[in-house]
């Protein structure tokens, strides 16, 4: 799409504040994701119908050897994808299933819509190897670049380094995924959502914060979670 187009495209972000949008929050994973595709706005809607038309599916065919492609006109996962300041995503392969449909998921297209981003801000996806034990490559988040990437069980990614952006701006992407038919006898992985890094990788509470973690009364635990997320909005 042209800049005109994409900043049309931003100019229709909902506000986080609203109902349109899943909020996941956890210890790995930080984010806002739209909630259904009838919250698009019309810039929204041209750009998914482009990104899902037969001419745009030969295109992806051809560039990454995937045929038959199918679009997901319901975004499942995909839409709009707001990170703000504290946002990150850990080191992990995305689910490999669209669950409404049996669908195997083969494609994610990210079109970043962040202007006069700076690295400082953070936010970059990064691209690791298949045992996910090194980083191989980073990918800024600047505006109208896209990132397209196949999905399989050893394409480890993801947006470690917490958003740092000043003025309560948000790391922001539009997300599509794209999926192709299982057929009889295919040779395929089992259904499952996302699969971190492996844990060997992870950072490892000490003893004592496992300690403390332990005996401390659940609602103690949750209201200092609150407290924690609350310095970070």
């Amino acid at each position: 799409l042209s800049n005109i187009s994409l900043d049309s495209l931003c100019r229709e972000i909902p506000s986080i504040t609203g109902k349109n949008w899943v909020h996941e929050n956890n210890e790995r994973l930080r984010t806002y994701n739209m909630r259904s595709a009838v919250n698009l706005g019309e810039t929204g809607f041209q750009h998914t119908a482009f990104l899902h038309s037969a001419a745009f599916l030969y295109f992806l065919s051809e560039v990454t050897g995937i045929w038959e492609l199918l679009p997901d006109p319901y975004l499942q996962g995909g839409g709009y994808h707001v990170m703000p300041t504290g946002g990150k995503f850990d080191v992990h392969v995305d689910r490999n299933t669209a669950y409404e449909t049996g669908l195997n998921r083969r494609l994610s297209l990210i079109t970043y819509l962040n202007k006069d981003w700076k690295p400082e801000y953070g936010g970059q996806l990064e691209l690791w190897n298949s045992d996910a034990t090194r980083c191989e490559s980073v990918v800024e988040p600047v505006f109208n670049r896209t990132v397209i990437f196949e999905i399989t069980d050893k394409a480890y990614h993801g947006i470690p380094k917490r958003i740092a952006a000043p003025g309560g701006r948000s790391r922001d992407c539009f997300i599509v995924y794209y999926h192709t038919a299982r057929t009889a006898g295919q040779d395929a992985a089992p259904p499952h959502t996302s699969i971190y890094g492996p844990s060997l990788y992870q950072k490892k509470d000490s003893a004592f914060r496992k300690f403390v973690r332990d005996m401390t009364p659940p609602l103690l635990l949750r209201k200092v979670k609150n407290a924690r997320e609350s310095r970070m909005k």
